[in-house]
């Protein structure tokens, strides 16, 4: 069968040393583990994972929509992880699946697009250390995508920041910035929520491979990491909902403000009009229509008028 063409393959001894391997159909050595890592568009990807275990597994490592999820199968387990996309020109909220299949002696992880965490743990390796077990393996990498995951959340909080301190003076002029955060969040926690379940379980569990109680403890730590982030996230949902409200009602007195002005310009002028429209009729019989200074004090009253309605107008609180 041919072998799909790895991003990244390793044997790593017993001591944590890490080797390339060149050919994935060359028996691995006594003790130690090995580490492959492929891309989904490979052709014979499937067919190969299939052999090294079988068509489930191969499934759920190749499937193109996933979410964060753990699985015990045979003797080994499936587990899905998602990290924040760093790669250039994309957006860290489009978050990039990692699938892994983990056995005593065997670590086949696929994604389709790169992650930072995994190519970190290559160079790693290409130095010749590695971790020493595959469990440790799932470790470093469940550390990685969590610690690249914070910065992201802290410029979050930075955005709400300065969006609340904007929002005094031009409440009514952020709305989109806020609604690019609220969908920033509402995406980052749809993924980062599970897998912090995910990791939770495998410190509590003898979950296959990953059994040895040092590991138990280094999950732990990231899942109570990762539960801190969701709970980052959970407030600045808090906050970006507090403060759209606040917009709202920004825009709201805005409005009010505006409609009555309107009001009260519209009070204003509808007696004067009403006025000059009555003296303006065509017939016969009006005041002052051969007086030379009736249209003088037509006007003064006119004005008269308009400036007691305002007067009344201010004393009422309405201006």
């Amino acid at each position: 069968m041919a072998a799909p063409k790895p991003i990244h393959a390793y044997d790593v001894s017993e001591t944590g040393v890490a080797s390339v391997v060149s050919d994935l159909n060359t028996a691995l050595s006594e003790g130690g583990y090995r580490w492959v890592h492929l891309d989904l568009s490979d052709p014979n990807a499937f067919d190969w994972i299939s052999e090294q275990a079988d068509p489930v597994v191969a499934d759920a490592l190749m499937r193109a929509d996933t979410r964060p999820r753990m699985a015990e199968h045979a003797d080994g387990l499936i587990l899905i992880m998602r990290g924040v996309n760093l790669n250039p020109n994309s957006d860290p909220e489009d978050m990039v699946s990692l699938r892994l299949w983990v056995t005593d002696r065997l670590v086949i992880t696929t994604r389709l697009r790169r992650l930072m965490a995994v190519s970190e743990m290559a160079e790693q390796m290409a130095r010749g250390s590695a971790p020493t077990t595959p469990a440790d393996l799932v470790c470093a990498l469940s550390q990685g995508l969590t610690a690249r995951m914070e910065p992201v959340l802290e410029a979050l909080v930075d955005e709400i920041d300065d969006l609340e301190e904007r929002s005094v003076d031009r409440a009514s002029r952020l709305r989109g910035e806020l609604a690019e955060i609220r969908r920033t969040t509402i995406t980052l926690r749809r993924y980062l929520a599970p897998q912090r379940d995910i990791l939770a379980r495998l410190s509590l569990e003898d979950a296959g491979p990953l059994h040895h109680p040092h590991v138990r403890v280094t999950l732990r730590e990231t899942a109570d990491r990762l539960a801190r982030l969701v709970e980052e996230l959970d407030m600045i949902r808090e906050r970006s909902s507090i403060l759209n409200d606040q917009m709202v009602d920004a825009r709201a007195e805005e409005m009010n403000a505006a409609m009555l002005l309107l009001s009260v310009v519209a009070a204003v002028f509808l007696p004067l009009g009403f006025l000059t429209g009555l003296l303006g009729i065509n017939v016969g019989g009006l005041p002052g229509a051969h007086w030379p200074y009736a249209f003088a004090l037509v006007c003064a009253s006119c004005l008269g008028l308009a400036g007691g309605l305002v007067w009344w107008f201010r004393r009422k609180g309405w201006l």
